[in-house]
């Protein structure tokens, strides 16, 4: 099964990242931000905000004299024992920052092994998640998370995860062609969000952004009540602006 991976505005924010711990990381002893600029290429303010990022995320330190070191995030990333575990923890704060943001519960979706895997997410009394009263895998035509998960899968992909899970009609809104949902699903632009509304439950509205990370599609997702629905497309243009640190802790 290939996947039709384009690159998002994140993954080229993984891929400058990349770049300035790569460098970080050969200067043992710290290098400066103007070293950081020459070895990378970087503008600027493009560089001062990856710096800023990576160092929230920690990543990278500075030290007292001004230099940038390694943080401790990357030191536990190379080391075996506890490396699931971290990452889970990182993923998390992630998650839970951009909940804080778009002001909406948040998921982080996978495409393991055929099936569509909902692997974290971050919700709060302010902002449930939605009820899963059909299972996730079983429902792929019918939410945001699916469907965008879809979309980055080549055509025989679709077609066999569709001929393994039949497309019940779930609202009266939910799609059950199978025609017009593939239709939809080659003509989705691989940057846009793909939106929910009402398909999946009555009252509830979705939106996702794909994420490329390895192998595997991936997408992020938020939910709203559909009385915020005029909120979901700015909602969903503040979690494609803000994924990258999801997507880098899944790359390094």
């Amino acid at each position: 099964m290939a996947l039709k991976h384009e690159p998002t505005a994140p993954y080229h924010s993984v891929q400058d990242a990349l770049r300035v711990l790569e460098t970080v990381a050969r200067h043992g002893t710290g290098t400066t931000g103007t070293e950081l600029a020459r070895h990378t290429g970087l503008g600027p303010e493009r560089l001062t905000a990856l710096l800023r990022m990576l160092c929230r995320e920690g990543y990278v330190e500075r030290t007292g004299d001004g230099a940038y070191v390694t943080g401790e995030a990357l030191s536990r990333t190379g080391s075996a024992h506890g490396r699931a575990e971290a990452l889970r923890v990182r993923i998390q704060r992630a998650l839970d920052r951009l909940r804080d943001s778009v002001g909406a519960a948040v998921y982080l979706s996978r495409y393991l092994d055929g099936e569509v895997r909902i692997t974290q997410y971050a919700d709060g009394p302010a902002t449930p998640r939605v009820h899963e009263w059909v299972d996730f895998r079983c429902s792929a035509h019918a939410t945001a998370i699916g469907k965008s998960l879809l979309a980055q899968l080549d055509h025989a992909g679709r077609r066999d995860h569709l001929a393994r899970h039949r497309m019940a009609r779930l609202t009266s809104h939910t799609i059950t062609s199978r025609r017009t949902l593939l239709s939809r699903l080659e003509a989705q632009p691989p940057t846009a969000p793909v939106l929910d509304l009402q398909e999946y439950a009555v009252g509830t509205v979705c939106a996702a952004v794909p994420i490329t990370a390895g192998a595997a599609a991936g997408c992020l997702a938020l939910s709203l009540p559909a009385e915020d629905a005029h909120r979901l497309r700015r909602a969903a243009d503040t979690l494609n602006r803000n994924a990258a640190p999801v997507l880098l802790s899944l790359a390094i």
